[in-house]
């Protein structure tokens, strides 16, 4: 049986943090070069359309995606306070609840509704015909055959959260190399394989997380983890247990879905300009792949922020929380002001990586990128801060936030440039940056303010 880490509540912050930040920076960075690798592949095979195709159909699933990691998002808030208190019961009990929670969840609603409604989905974001003929597939195939990637990322969520950041590691470099081998071989058709067109990023990516899920149940079920496997196994959800996770975490999941859903009105407004699908595409080339480096890193220290606030109040040690608060920030900033030099220096190398060599997707996403190379510090800072709130259970100030910065300010600069008929690629760049910006300054502000040190959580009274 794995023993609690204390080192994560003692000792050196910068060690508490590093020790939790960089294995969930490479976890999320493993995750994200199956999609890079298989939107290059796409581009290269099927061009600007099935790119564009691609983009649309994750811009849509993730909706759907945020909305079941509300779930999540609670678990780990409570397990990471009770990994404060060493209190392995109670945080074995949320993990197993939550899991059955999603499954049925998953079987019996997201594959059915996203399986019919996928149609209306791709109308709402304005695909053109050939970009429609690619996507349909692809997102039907995401939402009816994507619950192990979700159930693997709930066991990964909790592993993190109880202080595990290797197992969770290891566990997704191999989905992603198998996501990856999968993937290639179903868009190309190599040996034995089918060729599914881009259809075959979609098969891998639903796919190869099975396999994964086994190995982690495997381990759980073996006692290898903090988490441990219930003694009576039910499948009728504990309400108790379930009414806290919802309360914690569904206002974490509007604010994704908040955001989620800004960006599939965005992609709507990007697909009505004169030039959209090329629009779409370096839109889906930039800001879905490219800023993933800095996406995927902020989200990792966001973690580490989160699970490092929510141990440490556990374990009567808020300042220290705060510390590492600080240090997550500041990594976080650093990492993405970097990536911004390689954006502004490489962005025409970058985008060819993605077949984009010459014309109107070329010239959008290399502006897009020099408006991204600023973004993301603000994001990533951003990210840092919201882990804090939410590691100490305040999860409706940046669900707050998140409406005000993507609905109000993203979406109102998109709408007042196009009732002047001005609206252009450049001003919606602007329009992200500033969302970014916004949503930095709102958060550090309500974190600087303190009233999140006043909440209490415990599904034990």
């Amino acid at each position: 049986m794995k023993q609690f880490d204390k080192s994560l509540v003692s000792g050196s912050v910068v060690g508490s943090v590093w020790k939790l930040a960089w294995p969930g920076v490479i976890l999320n960075l493993t995750n994200g070069v199956p999609g890079f690798v298989s939107q290059a592949l796409v581009g290269h095979y099927f061009g600007a359309d099935a790119n564009a195709a691609i983009g649309a159909a994750w811009t849509i699933f993730l909706v759907m995606l945020v909305l079941i990691s509300s779930l999540f998002n609670g678990m780990a808030v409570l397990i990471a306070r009770y990994t404060g208190q060493q209190d392995r019961e109670a945080l074995s009990r949320v993990a197993y609840q939550t899991f059955l929670t999603a499954t049925l969840f998953l079987v019996l609603v997201v594959g059915p509704l996203g399986y019919v409604c996928a149609p209306s989905f791709l109308s709402f974001v304005n695909a053109s015909a050939q970009v429609h003929d690619y996507a349909l597939p692809y997102v039907r195939i995401l939402f009816t055959c994507s619950a192990g990637m979700f159930l693997m990322f709930m066991l990964s969520q909790a592993m993190q959260a109880s202080g595990d950041m290797k197992t969770p590691m290891a566990l997704s470099i191999f989905n992603s190399a198998l996501n990856l081998i999968l993937s290639a071989a179903f868009i190309t058709g190599a040996g034995p394989f089918p060729n599914l067109g881009a259809s075959g990023a979609a098969v891998g990516s639903c796919l190869a997380p099975f396999f994964t899920l086994a190995i982690a149940l495997a381990l759980v079920l073996r006692g290898k983890m903090i988490i441990q496997a219930p003694k009576r196994f039910t499948l009728i959800p504990d309400l108790a247990v379930m009414k806290l996770v919802v309360r914690i975490g569904v206002p974490a999941g509007l604010q994704n879905v908040i955001l989620n859903i800004g960006g599939v009105i965005l992609m709507r407004i990007i697909g009505s300009l004169p030039d959209g699908a090329a629009a779409q595409a370096a839109y889906a080339l930039c800001y879905s792949q490219l800023f993933n480096t800095v996406t995927f890193a902020s989200y990792g220290l966001r973690g580490a922020s989160s699970i490092v606030m929510g141990q440490n109040i556990g374990a009567g040690k808020t300042e220290r929380g705060m510390a590492g608060v600080r240090v997550s920030a500041g990594m976080g900033m650093v990492w993405a002001a970097a990536i911004g030099v390689c954006f502004w220096v490489f962005s025409y190398p970058l985008l060819a990586v993605f077949g984009a060599t010459s014309g109107p997707v070329q010239e959008y996403g290399a502006s897009f990128l020099r408006f991204l190379a600023f973004s993301g510090v603000f994001l990533a800072g951003g990210l840092a801060y919201t882990g804090a709130l939410q590691g100490a259970g305040d999860t409706k100030s940046p669900m707050y936030i998140a409406f005000i910065t993507q609905l109000g300010v993203l979406l109102g600069i998109c709408a007042l440039f196009d009732h002047l008929h001005l609206l252009s690629t450049t001003v919606i760049w602007f329009a992200i940056l500033s969302s970014h910006a916004s949503r930095f300054l709102a958060t550090y502000a309500v974190y600087q303010r303190g009233a999140w040190k006043r909440i209490t959580l415990d599904i034990r009274h």
